[in-house]
């Protein structure tokens, strides 16, 4: 008895990798891997998608007239990490053209971190989530993050887990030497 137990508890922890998820794709809502465990999102209200839609239409008109690289929105998946996988879809996410596979812009998930993530805090969203996606976009090898606020109108910019610069809507938001020359009122983004 106490043998079938623990064949039926190991079968309840099959590790999904990030081929798998995305074969999955199109046949579920929105999910991401985490250490291989399919982790559901839950979708947000309209303020969280205008403000994703405003922010990346704001990066992708300035890093296409630049020439810089690749933006996109939330549906594109990073590798974060392989064996058990992790597979995270920031909301907005930056590409430098430096960092684009000799391919070309893949069909299934980026095979790495991306430069920029962009995450925007939804009612549901936990603070203790939010920071550990943080943590893991860094130790993939993001170089920025930024966590977008919206009950405060704040946007945390992430150049590491302990540098860390809150800006509210009279500063302005740049790319630093990860969006070269991009600069962006804070106000902008939530108006």
């Amino acid at each position: 008895m106490a043998s079938s137990a623990r064949q039926s508890q190991q079968a309840q922890q099959v590790q999904l990798t990030a081929e798998d998820l995305f074969a999955l794709s199109g046949t579920h809502e929105k999910c991401e891997l985490l250490k291989g465990e399919l982790t559901r999102m839950v979708l947000a209200g309209g303020e969280h998608g205008k403000l994703i839609a405003r922010l990346s239409r704001l990066l992708d008109e300035y890093v296409e007239a630049q020439n810089l690289g690749v933006v996109c929105g939330a549906q594109a998946g990073y590798v974060l990490q392989k064996d058990p996988d992790t597979v995270r879809a920031p909301d907005a996410s930056f590409v430098s053209s430096a960092h684009l596979p000799p391919a070309g812009i893949p069909k299934d998930y980026w095979p790495f971190a991306p430069d920029l993530a962009v995450e925007v805090v939804a009612p549901a969203d936990r603070f203790e989530a939010m920071q550990t996606k943080v943590a893991e976009y860094f130790s993939a090898g993001t170089r920025l993050v930024w966590v977008v606020e919206p009950a405060t109108r704040t946007i945390f910019v992430y150049r590491s887990l302990h540098d860390v610069q809150a800006l509210g809507e009279t500063d302005e938001l740049n790319g630093g030497d990860v969006i070269d020359g991009f600069r962006c009122p804070v106000k902008r983004v939530f108006d």
